[in-house]
């Protein structure tokens, strides 16, 4: 999951997800939880927190989202 600071939100968005494929998803709180990936979601730092807590004890899978970080070498011309 990316690290975030206690102000953030995060937008999962499936389509820009770099490991994106059949048994990364499959193993994905978003999947299980929403059964497709959907074409953005925000949570907030609490939601994040409590998806934690629950991929913690085993209730579900973690958030496997892997995007791209955004610096110079990324950065369109």
């Amino acid at each position: 999951m990316n690290e975030t600071t206690p102000t953030d939100s995060v937008v999962v968005d499936c389509d820009r997800c770099l490991v994106r494929s059949p048994s990364a998803c499959g193993d994905c709180v978003v999947t299980f939880l929403l059964g497709a990936p959907p074409a953005g979601i925000e949570l907030d730092v609490d939601e994040l927190a409590a998806l934690g807590a629950l991929a913690d004890a085993g209730c579900v899978p973690p958030l496997r989202l892997v995007t791209p970080i955004a610096g110079p070498e990324t950065q369109a011309v």
